[in-house]
């Protein structure tokens, strides 16, 4: 018969190490971070996704959640280390309302907890749309969250890659989600992933989402994925393996490209921006906001970037795991950017830690001479390094795939865009 703990002399039992909780950084300042506390479970299978593949490259088990003691702690350290007004918390997944309302309605009594007098939380939620009902919007509008939906365009190029788990459309899912959104009064933002099919159409999706959906705040997102995004992080290619500026290694559809069969061929980015803005600056300007297109007109005024990818710095914007793991951005969710989980250290301290900013630094200091000649070098900073995965016809390596694409918008717009900021300034 073994002896029971009680049966052992005190002196030989080893009590447990109690934790202690990461302190508040002295010094405070304004981040943002994208929580993922269900990492990448998510009901739809697009096949686009970035995001699917962690539960296998993270040893995430599909399904499970944030634990409550770590969502609070996260929830605390969040608010403790922002200096603003307002503390923005951002909700992300996979898909966080497989998560369930009970969940969100802790979210906001432990934001409630920790709010300083005097300031208040924001919240907002990155969601497909699919599992929305009146129950959630009612929460959301009452709670005053604003909703983010994945849309790709009219029903045909929706359905090209967002498609569920057992490969069905999911365009009128969506759709009946973003009319529960509107019955309710809930706001909501469009996010319409740019590809290689879409991205032809330029026209359609826009006036669809104006039309039909009523966005009245777009965000276009360039779908760019290497082949071995699975396993291997950005910035971690082999530089043997770029290929020059459109040669078919740098384009979509060919044998020896480097880059996804439904990625977002460069010429056809510029096409689709160039396209869009004509028809904003037509008939929408002041009515419809189109966040690459705001934010050029403001970096033409001399404000600074309202957007990462197009910033001078990057960095002050971290991924949150559902394990409470810290990532240095939410495209780079891989073990070589893992910052430290916030069990063991602050997210204040590993936001503004001297790894995360010589991550921001390096958007900058490692621009290749192309970009530091290029007449729009103030407009686009290289883009985000995540797609720096080409060479410049010089053949030096880190230029960003979408290169001509950015060129050809900015040689289009440019001219009314000063325009407009000079207007603007007056």
């Amino acid at each position: 018969m073994h002896p029971t703990v009680d049966a052992v002399p005190m002196q030989f039992v080893r009590q447990p190490a109690a934790h202690t909780e990461p302190a508040a950084p002295a010094l405070k300042g304004r981040f943002h971070a994208m929580a993922k506390p269900i990492g990448s479970t998510c009901n739809i299978n697009c096949t686009y996704c970035y995001y699917l593949h962690k539960e296998q490259l993270l040893d995430q088990h599909r399904g499970r959640r944030m634990e409550p003691s770590m969502l609070e702690r996260y929830i605390r350290q969040y608010i403790e280390a922002q200096n603003g007004d307002a503390v923005i918390f951002s909700w992300q997944g996979g898909e966080p309302t497989m998560l369930g309302l009970d969940f969100f309605r802790d979210i906001v009594a432990l934001q409630e907890k920790y709010r300083p007098s005097g300031r208040r939380i924001e919240n907002d939620l990155q969601t497909n749309g699919t599992l929305l009902t009146d129950d959630w919007c009612l929460f959301l509008k009452q709670h005053g969250f604003l909703v983010g939906v994945s849309i790709d365009g009219p029903r045909d190029l929706h359905d090209a890659y967002r498609v569920d788990r057992k490969g069905s459309p999911t365009f009128d899912d969506v759709m009946r989600g973003i009319g529960l959104l509107k019955k309710h009064s809930v706001r909501f933002n469009t996010l319409t992933v740019v590809n290689r099919r879409n991205a032809k159409r330029p026209v359609d999706v826009y006036r669809f989402l104006r039309n039909e959906v009523g966005s009245t705040y777009m965000q276009f997102i360039p779908c760019v994925e290497p082949k071995d995004f699975h396993t291997v992080a950005p910035q971690h290619w082999p530089l043997e393996s770029m290929p020059v500026l459109g040669s078919p290694g740098a384009r979509p559809g060919n044998p020896e490209s480097v880059i996804t069969e439904w990625s977002v061929d460069p010429g056809d980015w510029g096409y689709f921006l160039s396209r869009t803005f004509d028809e904003w600056y037509r008939k929408d300007v002041g009515t419809v906001l189109v966040n690459l297109f705001e934010t050029a007109v403001a970096q033409s005024m001399g404000l600074p970037s309202q957007i990462c990818i197009t910033a001078e710095f990057c960095g002050k914007a971290l991924a949150v795991e559902q394990d409470g793991t810290v990532y240095s951005c939410d495209h780079y969710v891989y073990p070589d950017y893992a910052l430290g989980n916030v069990k063991d250290a602050h997210i204040g301290t590993m936001a503004f830690s001297e790894r995360q900013q010589k991550f921001g630094f390096s958007k900058r200091d490692s621009l290749p001479g192309y970009c530091r000649k290029c007449r729009h070098l103030s407009l686009c900073w290289g883009e985000c390094p995540k797609n720096r995965l080409v060479r410049t016809p010089e053949g030096e390596p880190g230029l960003n795939y979408l290169c001509a694409g950015i060129r050809r918008f900015h040689d289009h717009s440019g001219p009314r865009i000063r325009e407009m900021a000079a207007l603007l300034r007056r």
